[in-house]
């Protein structure tokens, strides 16, 4: 059985716990570190940014952690050895990389699904291969035990939504907003019906992400899908706590802050 569907099937009565991180902001050592830290205190799967100069579906925060890790000199290499790294003491949770085709189409996609495979990376989500371009890709990745992951919006139509069922594996990630990462303004309601609708497509688990910023939001969220996504206000508690310096080996403080509100999360979502 693979990481991610493993996972699934060992929580019981409660939603998933999937943080996002940026790989390399502020640093690979601080990124490896609050990677541990995460799964020490709650996180069941984790989503691993890959550095972009143009997120287009991202907002302000990871724009600019993006921005930062790139300045750093973090590249698609150094993140897959990040995972590597991980690796050595854990074997068990699922690493999703998350990220845009302009790296991977550099580096090669056969090339890039070896030495994913090598690393022990267990998911892909790349925001603009759609799935018309994800065919092959799609085959490539599966023969290599990598689950391709898929986006769908509240724009999406129940073609869309037949057409990303029928090829995704792992789980979906349902875009709760019409917006980037970061924006508020949650219908609890609307997501409830848009998970319903999914499911009665998919028989993955429908993960639900973008304008999840506190421990309310994160608990109605999961009171309606299988899993909760949480990338930007992580993102901003890890970048608050360094100071906007930048730094060298392991954030104490950088990994601190994201220990502490990762577990207000996870609290959250255990059943009362």
């Amino acid at each position: 059985m693979a990481r991610i569907e493993k996972t699934f099937a060992g929580i019981q009565d409660r939603a998933a716990l999937i943080p996002y991180i940026c790989a390399g902001d502020p640093n690979a050592e601080t990124t490896l570190a609050v990677m541990h830290a995460l799964v020490r205190h709650g996180a069941d799967i984790l989503e691993l940014g890959i550095p972009f100069s143009d997120p287009m579906a991202d907002g302000p925060v990871i724009q600019h952690a993006s921005e930062r890790a790139l300045a750093a000199g973090m590249t698609l290499e150094k993140v897959l050895n990040i995972v590597a790294q991980f690796r050595q003491t854990d074997t068990s949770t699922p690493v999703v990389l998350m990220g845009y085709a302009n790296p991977i189409e550099a580096m090669g996609r056969a090339i890039f699904a070896e030495a994913a495979t090598k690393a022990g990376v267990d998911g892909v989500l790349i925001v603009d291969y759609p799935p018309e371009e994800y065919d092959e890709f799609g085959i490539l990745l599966k023969s290599k035990q990598i689950d391709p992951i898929f986006l769908l919006a509240p724009t999406s139509t129940v073609e869309r939504i037949q057409q990303v069922a029928s090829i995704a594996s792992g789980y979906l990630y349902y875009v709760s907003l019409r917006g980037v990462t970061g924006s508020a303004q949650l219908n609890i309601e609307e997501v409830e019906q848009r998970v319903k609708l999914i499911k009665q497509y998919a028989n993955i688990p429908v993960g639900v992400g973008f304008g999840i910023s506190d421990a309310q939001s994160a608990k109605r969220i999961a009171s309606v899908a299988d899993a909760v996504v949480i990338g930007s206000k992580l993102v901003d508690t890890m970048h608050q706590a360094s100071n906007d310096q930048v730094i060298q080996g392991v954030s104490v403080a950088v990994e601190q802050a994201a220990t502490e509100w990762i577990a207000t999360i996870a609290q959250a979502l255990k059943k009362e």
